[in-house]
């Protein structure tokens, strides 16, 4: 049995593990944070990222964490903050209800939340605990988890500088409930000064067989993939798209590069969140070609730190 086995139900050994694993990371970052973000990036790629002078998408991410550190980009990652983003859109209506948000776990009435919910670590990408029977959720394993979330800093995942300063909290918000009982229609629009240049589909998750769909904001299929492999069946163009490809617009205003989730179900469009370093710039495109093609959208801004 590994030492993580033993530990998995001990929150507070795991957070111990989780900061003496990151003392590695924080003093490569400290002593030269440039060198720290592309020695990441020649691990997962082979190569070294030209910083300079960077024309992939994911190289240009990676100059993005070092030289773009706009505050408004922290608020809008921030679960619970980019709430308040959205009501000053004038965009409420895209908005999950909200059950309750908490600083602490032992905070949480697990006794009075709904029979399902989800659970979203404000500080963090993939901290999420999906609910959708609480009579079958272990409760302990969960309490596990979002303490050793709240302890943690996403910062050092992936050295992105959005993440480094929000308030942990734990969000809990209305379970959607898939109009097919498979998934939710997930649609992730990449927006580059304000204008949608792409899109992919995320489908299979309910069935462990996650398929990534990238298309043109015309539904063109575009033939790469990216981490996951393609469904391998084109998704005939929703009515909605107009719609989606509009609010991503209004959403994207006045940023370089973001990508911008929406879930559609049963005709209603809901807000997912804001990403501003797409995988952390981390996973390759195949074919290789396309990491050049999307980067060609991204004009760099003024640096700001």
């Amino acid at each position: 049995m590994s030492v993580y086995n033993l530990m998995k139900n001990n929150a507070g050994a795991l957070i111990l593990h989780d900061w003496l694993s990151r003392i590695p990371v924080k003093v490569k970052y400290t002593i030269n944070p440039q060198d720290a973000v592309a020695k990441k990036f020649e691990k997962k790629f082979g190569y070294y990222p030209d910083l300079n002078n960077p024309t992939t998408l994911n190289e240009k991410i990676q100059w993005v964490k070092l030289n773009y550190h706009n505050p408004q980009m922290t608020q809008c990652v921030d679960k619970y903050e980019v709430r308040n983003f959205i009501h000053e859109k004038g965009m409420d209506y895209l908005l999950n209800d909200l059950i309750g948000v908490w600083e602490k776990v032992s905070d949480i009435p697990f006794e009075t939340l709904p029979q399902r919910f989800v659970f979203k670590a404000t500080h963090g990408s993939g901290w999420n605990i999906v609910c959708k029977d609480k009579d079958k959720l272990d409760i302990a394993t969960a309490k596990v988890n979002l303490t050793r979330w709240l302890h943690d800093n996403f910062f050092y995942h992936g050295y992105e500088w959005v993440y480094k300063n929000i308030k942990p909290r734990i969000i809990c918000e209305k379970y959607i409930e898939p109009e097919d009982g498979m998934d939710l229609k997930d649609y992730k629009i990449f927006c580059f000064d304000g204008v949608p240049q792409m899109l992919f589909v995320a489908s299979g998750r309910s069935q462990g067989q996650t398929h990534f769909d990238f298309y043109t904001p015309d539904w063109k299929w575009l033939p790469v993939k990216q981490h996951y492999p393609n469904a391998g069946d084109i998704l005939p163009k929703p009515d909605f798209l107009p719609d989606i490809l509009e609010i991503a617009r209004k959403l994207s205003e006045g940023f370089p590069h973001v990508r911008v989730d929406l879930y559609v179900e049963k005709g209603r469009i809901y807000f997912g969140e804001l990403t501003f370093g797409h995988f952390s710039g981390l996973h390759r495109f195949e074919p290789q070609e396309y990491d050049r093609l999307f980067g060609e959208y991204f004009i760099l801004p003024e640096k700001v730190t």
